[in-house]
């Protein structure tokens, strides 16, 4: 593979290829009657859009490489924004779902930094974060989701031990407990099974811009523990969080 990129025949054949995927993809729906053509154009739109928009701003953050923590600190929001309200915390619960997805990302990209296994430059860092706190925002949002529905389904428990004397943390603890085991399930998986199931998308990604074997491993083997290290810590830190206001009262 040459150093003109991983794409054979430039921007023409591209959007030939997409369209065809598109295509079967809505074939597909369309032959089953799955009432899902609408939505799976409009992702296919919106993604289109997106990432155009995404490579535009980043190419210029690489030019600016002291833009680079304005973007990441705009990823927070919009992964704070997106698990607040797939856990259903309302405005006030916020900053819990914040400090989590923070913590997570924070442990995970500074051990990295720290021991020099990438360049600190933004074209190294900008990748790696983008996806540590990605994969925070979902085990957030994972956790935060069980430890509600778990509280829902287990409440005359949970209310047995208030009556008993415990506090609303201590009763919600073995909630806290069930929901972070439940959502590293998808992070555990995907680390135990990478290049036996499935090749992972950076080791993807790496060899289709012309990275060796070798060096691709090296790199998703990086993103791999840290989405696990980060989604630990940030699972742990937003039940803790949570534990406080579940125990006192039952979700809605």
């Amino acid at each position: 593979m040459g150093a003109a990129g991983p794409l054979m025949g430039g921007v023409g054949r591209l959007v030939v290829a997409v369209a065809a995927l598109a295509a079967v993809a809505l074939g597909a729906l369309a032959a089953a009657r799955v009432r899902m053509g609408r939505d799976a154009a409009v992702a296919i739109a919106r993604a289109a859009v997106q990432l155009a928009a995404v490579a535009l701003v980043i190419g210029w953050v690489f030019r600016h490489p002291g833009a680079v923590w304005l973007y990441l600190a705009v990823m927070v929001a919009a992964a704070t924004w997106t698990s607040t309200r797939r856990i259903g915390l309302g405005a006030a619960g916020a900053w819990r779902v914040a400090a989590a997805i923070v913590a997570g990302a924070v442990v995970a990209v500074g051990a990295v930094m720290g021991a020099g296994a990438l360049p600190r430059q933004a074209a190294s860092l900008l990748p790696f974060a983008a996806q540590i706190i990605g994969g925070s925002m979902t085990a957030v949002s994972l956790a935060g989701q069980r430890m509600r529905d778990e509280a829902r389904a287990t409440w005359p428990e949970v209310e047995g031990w208030l009556a008993l004397g415990a506090r609303p943390r201590q009763a919600a603890a073995p909630l806290a407990r069930v929901a972070v085991s439940r959502a590293l399930v998808p992070a555990i998986d995907q680390t135990r099974n990478a290049g036996v199931v499935v090749l992972p998308g950076a080791f993807v990604g790496l060899l289709l811009g012309g990275a060796s074997p070798l060096e691709a491993a090296q790199v998703q083997l990086l993103v791999l523990v840290g989405l696990l290290a980060a989604e630990s810590v940030a699972a742990v830190a937003a039940t803790q969080l949570m534990r406080a206001g579940t125990g006192a009262r039952r979700p809605a």
